[in-house]
């Protein structure tokens, strides 16, 4: 007989899967990399409708709806909030076994106490309740941080930013008021490593005023980056996050790198390789930065962006035309790492999550990551220094999860991993947190009820509480 529609064991299996997300559940959320705006935290943002929560800057759903034919008026373009969603709802019905289909209605279940599924014929009736829930502060920002005890939420940010949103935040000067969840800001300079980026200099220009370093040289720009992760790390940042179509590995001389970066500067073309030199000595400098502070470093790799020209003219960057890199990684990481181990000598690395956008990097990532372990002074160590990072955008699906857990597990030390990250826009989107929670305790119940490990409670409930918040909280301290 078929089980009720997204019951409350839903995604778990067995006894021993319900009891341990029973442990699991209660446990505070900590969404260490998402892309949150500040300011909407600061001015306690009130999203308008269901399409203003959803499909605003949502480009998994903008893919759907396009694959479901519907003209891009209706997803980047300017049909009416109602109609985008109509297309949404209509969609939606349609993705049978899709992540998206249950991450939708756990919102729709935890927000809105509605347990109907969305189609064509619901969506009216769902659209005017989950509306009229919309204008209540129950689900204005504040709201939503209380309701799903959301411990902090780790933002992404410019280096040249001023980080004011932060501030007030912290302060409680902000609208928002006094809330309890920590909003810590990110360090991602991937703008001050890409010599070949169109606004290259024009941004080079803006980190020099923003750290008061005239830059000219690259040891200019690593004093002005420096300059600017301690000012981040006084208003609470606690990681760093560099996003790498594919990891770049290329030694050349100093002089040569500099005269690259002159280049550069100036407005001519850059090669390839010479980039790629650039890319290496900055980012084994900026590990050197990190491990000396106790930041950690995220590194998120294998990723092809833009890959429809016609499409990024039309709609601009982050619509939903990116894809899976399938670049060779494990050379040019293990030699990374190394380089940077050796520019850290006395630390050893950082803190490192390496996440990959390709499952096929599981296996290298995971071996080359334990070559690393605990490295350091002794003050530094701790249990799972080196992260494979939760599976993550096209893989954070259960089959996603599934594997990056097993990969872990096989090769590593579940117990001392960080879990789950959202890495969305929405304001909604945390019950994708009780999506992995739901995914680990169905895996770890099932190895225990095949005898596969002991069926010690204590022992059971530590570990995935531990995973769904505990290490998280210690990790980033």
């Amino acid at each position: 007989m078929a089980r009720s529609f997204m019951d409350k064991d839903f995604l778990l299996e067995t006894e021993t899967s319900q009891m341990l997300y029973k442990a699991a559940e209660k446990e505070p959320i900590f969404d260490y990399h998402c892309h949150l705006i500040p300011s909407q935290i600061a001015e306690n943002k009130q999203m308008n409708d269901l399409c203003d929560a959803w499909l605003s800057g949502d480009h998994y759903k903008w893919r759907m709806i396009r694959a479901m034919g519907f003209n891009e008026k209706y997803i980047t373009g300017d049909a009416p909030a109602y109609e985008k969603y109509l297309a949404w709802s209509k969609t939606l019905e349609n993705l049978i076994g899709s992540p998206l289909y249950h991450w939708t209605h756990l919102e729709l279940q935890r927000y809105f106490n509605i347990y109907e599924p969305l189609t064509e014929k619901s969506a009216p009736g769902i659209w005017e309740k989950a509306n009229t829930m919309l204008s209540t502060q129950q689900l204005s920002v504040k709201g939503i941080f209380e309701s799903q005890n959301i411990y902090a939420v780790g933002t992404t940010d410019d280096p040249i930013d001023s980080l004011e949103y932060h501030k007030a935040i912290a302060d409680g000067t902000a609208p928002i008021g006094k809330i309890n969840t920590k909003v810590i800001p990110s360090f991602r300079p991937d703008k001050a490593l890409d010599l070949t980026a169109g606004d290259f200099t024009e941004y080079i220009y803006s980190l020099s005023a923003a750290s008061g370093i005239n830059i000219k040289t690259m040891d200019d720009v690593l004093c002005a980056l420096e300059n600017r992760l301690d000012f981040f790390i006084s208003m609470g940042c606690r990681a760093s996050d560099h996003a790498l179509e594919y990891v770049p590995y290329l030694e050349t001389s100093l002089k040569h790198t500099n005269n690259a970066f002159k280049k550069a500067l100036s407005g001519k073309h850059v090669s390839v390789e010479e980039t790629d030199a650039y890319k290496t000595i900055m980012l084994a400098s900026l590990a050197d930065l990190y491990s000396k502070r106790n930041i950690v470093m995220q590194l998120h790799l294998s990723v092809i962006r833009n890959v429809n020209t016609k499409m990024l003219f039309k709609t601009g960057i982050n619509t939903g035309f990116d894809a899976v890199n399938d670049k060779k990684l494990a050379e040019n990481l293990s030699s990374l790492l190394d380089l940077m181990e050796l520019v850290c000598f006395d630390n050893g690395l950082p803190k490192t999550i390496l996440y990959s956008l390709n499952p096929k990097d599981y296996y290298p990532i995971a071996t080359i990551m334990g070559g690393f372990q605990g490295s350091g002074k002794a003050e530094m160590k701790c249990a799972g220094k080196m992260q494979l990072g939760s599976a993550w955008w096209f893989c954070d699906n259960r089959d996603g999860m599934e594997e990056q857990i097993r990969v872990l597990a096989n090769l590593g030390m579940l117990p001392a991993f960080i879990g789950m990250l959202t890495d969305s826009r929405s304001f909604l989107s945390f019950p994708r947190h009780e999506y992995f929670r739901r995914i680990l305790c169905n895996i770890i119940g099932k190895w225990v009820e095949n005898g596969e490990y002991p069926n010690d409670t204590q022992k059971l409930e530590n570990i995935v509480r531990d995973i769904s918040f505990g290490n998280a909280k210690r990790y980033f301290e």
